[in-house]
């Protein structure tokens, strides 16, 4: 049971980042050991685990919630959630893949209490050949060039989209992993985020300057 004090705690933790250990070689440990250490009494011991995964949490909820204020209001409620339900982690996954689908899950309870609709994006007219041309041009950009161009534009997609370009390109899960997070199969997870990447091309490429794509492209190799 969570006591007002571990509430406190939590919430200052998640919403000021001040999350350092004291012990500096905590560092290195892997998550069980924090997890055990806050299953036998260690309170204090959850501020790693907040510490290693608050940026991973708050980036999916951004992109599922498309407001900061709410992302960072359901970010501190996951971690509460975490700490309370710390006891049922199996093991079964990852317990990164396991705070994803915490914080996944809590966004859309949200999404439903606000009534958000998906934005419609046509994916008709982008064929497949464009596609393999712009992701040809961004093979060759700059990385921080790349990245920034492809945030910019994650804002505009649906949510669920969002999430599965995040995760799959950012945060690097694999399908099986993502699979775990969003609650279906492998299989449909990589026919969704095929068609998450053709909205996302049809906004990049309305969205980025022309001299870009022509510095970049093919024909400036």
């Amino acid at each position: 049971m969570v006591t007002a004090f571990s509430n406190y705690f939590l919430k200052f933790s998640v919403t000021q980042g001040l999350l350092q250990s004291s012990n500096s070689h905590m560092s290195i440990e892997t998550d069980q050991f924090y997890i055990d250490a806050v299953l036998n009494g260690d309170t204090k011991a959850f501020a790693v685990l907040v510490n290693r995964y608050r940026n991973m949490v708050f980036t999916l909820t951004v992109q599922l919630l498309k407001n900061r204020e709410e992302a960072e209001e359901i970010a501190q409620d996951t971690f509460v959630k975490i700490y309370k339900n710390l006891n049922t982690f199996n093991g079964d996954s990852k317990f990164s893949t396991w705070v994803y689908r915490i914080a996944y899950n809590a966004c859309l309870d949200r999404i439903k209490k606000n009534k958000k609709h998906e934005t419609t994006i046509s994916i008709n007219e982008y064929n497949e050949s464009q596609i393999n041309s712009l992701e040809t041009a961004f093979d060759i950009m700059d990385r921080t060039d790349r990245e920034q161009a492809i945030k910019s534009c994650l804002q505009k997609l649906p949510e669920d989209d969002s999430v599965l370009i995040t995760l799959f390109y950012f945060e690097e899960l694999s399908l099986t992993e993502i699979s775990k997070v969003i609650g279906i199969s492998a299989n449909n997870v990589k026919i969704k985020l095929y068609r998450a990447r053709k909205r996302l091309a049809t906004i990049l490429e309305k969205s980025l300057e022309p001299t870009i794509l022509e510095n970049y492209g093919p024909k400036s190799r």
